[in-house]
């Protein structure tokens, strides 16, 4: 198969998002290569399991560094140029010309592969860690690999990375997720919105092969999706879209083995972090990682990946080398085409030993939203970040001089019998909004809402956001948190001011009328609210309802219990704000 080469040159399939993070680089690779393509090569683990994948590589003969990408996806789509949340892997036409051969696998029990899919287990694991030396020992491969692709890829970097195989050099997970208790539940409530669609569209898939997925008119499709004018459409393809597709996928049908079985594991069986979740986090096990690491994400996508960056930043102490790369909207879209100039220079440097400069300056780069120039700092957060507390008033003010007390709400369950909501009842959502700002102020770190409240019932869910609200009543989601209120034990050891750590594992009952005070985790952001804009808090307790907030469409199941609480006037939000020169905070 001969694809000509993508980038950012002329004459090239040009690519779609940002490519690098505003260094200059030197000496990269250019795209001198044919591509060849073998489909369907089997790659045998340690207990006999063949995983399928498909291997993209210079047709000039010679041996070269690889770049395996695996997931559960469909890997015969992933240079489809399809815009669906599952096309990540990254661009062959890009890293093959260059002198890479890309392997793309499917896990074991997807696209072909043997065994029974296990969701990002120990099992997984050892596969990877197989995979790498497989691929490293092939006649086409000089030893040295690598790992790319974003999201569940990227997450497979970073297991593959844990299990420490010899010929694994240098990794790139960007948006990955490394705790999987803590992505398919925040913080105790589920994220039906995500992990619903996400098994359906796995196992759907998985029931797929070549007579599907290589057909003529997947070819045909594909030609056409790869059209400049078309391709160029996909470049602010946004996330609620890539959910509201995956949804469709729920009327298909899917084996129910082992993806119901998995889904009910993981919404219903197991709804505090227990063994059956620590098999699937590896949060504690980086500091076994001892290769160069280069971490990222987009700030929009706050309900799955961005956390993870962050508790991987604060893990990894024993890689010689980590950098950081943090997007605005639309540093992500699909299919992934973002950062691949940034992954050249990076694995350049790593696999083959060039000069590109990769290393130099500070190692966390990152946009601030509402800024479009890059930014540097040695830290995350940034230095000279420091947090403001603004409380949340008795009369809707936040921050200021609020007024002292406390505000009402209420939640109900369902089967409730009742017509309609009387006039008289509590609402079933509060907002705060500080005073317009005077000026432009900018925000960078970890947030905390500290929230003291009384309920009357033994359990309820705290569901934050964040919002920027322009002068005409315009809203932007910032950022969100969550709590369910029987998990709200803190590991202070583990936390900090802004970021509070909730191990999950010990469920607490809610003491009935008591007044208890929460630290609840919001995703950190860094984003600029401009003078003349309001920042807003809102608050609930279910947010099920279409008119409440709900970043890329990941809402929750319910706790399910009637509930009136009581929020205090004492309670307050930590922002890190940036010191702006002749300005105070807020």
């Amino acid at each position: 198969m001969n694809l000509s080469a993508s980038g950012i040159d002329p004459g090239q399939r040009k690519l779609n998002g940002p490519q690098t993070t505003g260094r200059a680089y030197r000496n990269l690779s250019q795209p001198v290569h044919e591509v060849v393509r073998e489909d369907d090569v089997p790659a045998t683990v340690r207990d006999g399991t063949d995983l399928m994948v498909d291997i993209y590589r210079p047709g000039t003969p010679g041996r070269y560094p690889v770049l395996i990408a695996a997931a559960p996806y469909a890997r015969q789509l992933q240079n489809s140029g399809a815009p669906l949340g599952f096309i990540e892997a990254g661009q062959s036409d890009f890293f093959v010309p260059r002198g890479y051969v890309h392997v793309i696998a499917n896990l074991r029990g997807t696209g072909g592969s043997g065994g029974t899919y296990t969701f990002s287990d120990s099992q997984e694991r050892r596969d990877l860690y197989d995979l790498v030396e497989w691929a490293a020992a092939q006649p086409w491969s000089d030893g040295n690999v690598g790992m790319v692709g974003i999201s569940y890829f990227a997450g497979t970097q970073m297991a593959a990375a844990v299990e420490q195989p010899p010929h694994l050099k240098a990794i790139m997970p960007i948006a990955g997720t490394y705790d999987f208790y803590k992505s398919c539940t925040h913080h105790g409530l589920g994220s039906t919105g995500f992990l619903t669609p996400f098994l359906a569209m796995i196992g759907m898939t998985s029931t797929k092969g070549d007579n599907v997925f290589r057909s003529k008119l997947v070819q045909a499709a594909s030609k056409a999706l790869h059209l400049p004018a078309v391709h160029k459409r996909f470049e602010h393809f946004n996330g609620e879209a890539m959910i509201a597709g995956l949804k469709l996928l729920l009327n298909l049908p899917h084996p129910s083995y082992p993806w119901d079985d998995l889904w009910r594991a993981a919404l219903v069986e197991h709804p505090y972090k227990d063994a059956w979740w620590d098999d699937r986090d590896i949060l504690p096990l980086l500091d076994r990682v001892t290769i160069p690491t280069y971490l990222g994400c987009d700030w929009r996508n706050v309900s799955l990946h961005l956390p993870h960056t962050f508790w991987a930043l604060d893990r990894l102490k024993s890689s010689p080398h980590v950098q950081v790369a943090m997007m605005g909207e639309f540093g992500l879209s699909w299919p992934w085409e973002s950062l691949h100039v940034e992954a050249l220079a990076w694995f350049d440097h790593w696999l083959k030993g060039q000069d590109t400069g990769s290393l130099e300056g500070p190692r966390v780069r990152y946009i601030l939203e509402g800024d479009p120039e890059w930014r540097a700092s040695d830290t995350w957060p940034p230095a000279q970040s420091v947090h403001s507390a603004l409380a949340l008033g008795a009369d809707g003010v936040m921050g200021g001089q609020g007024s002292e007390g406390a505000r009402r709400m209420m939640t109900l369950g369902t089967g409730m019998n009742r017509v309609r909501l009387s006039e008289t009842d509590p609402p079933d959502r509060l907002v705060w909004n500080t005073p317009p700002l005077t000026h432009d102020l900018d925000m960078a770190g970890d947030i905390e809402l500290k929230l003291d409240a009384v309920c009357s019932a033994p359990d309820v869910a705290w569901i934050v956001c964040l919002q920027d609200v322009d002068p005409k009543g315009g809203i932007v989601n910032v950022t969100q948190g969550y709590l369910r209120a029987g998990l709200r034990e803190v590991d202070e050891r583990a936390s900090r001011i802004g970021a509070p750590w909730l191990p999950c594992r010990n469920y607490r009952a809610v003491p009935v009328g008591e007044r208890v005070s929460y630290r609840i985790p919001i995703v950190p952001n860094a984003y600029r609210f401009k003078a003349g804009h309001t920042i807003r808090l809102f608050l609930t307790n279910d947010d099920q309802d279409k008119d409440k907030p709900a970043i890329a469409q990941f809402r929750h199941d319910g706790i399910g219990l009637n509930c009136i609480s009581d929020i205090f006037s004492s309670s307050e939000l930590l922002i890190p704000t940036l010191p702006r020169e002749g300005q105070g905070m807020i």
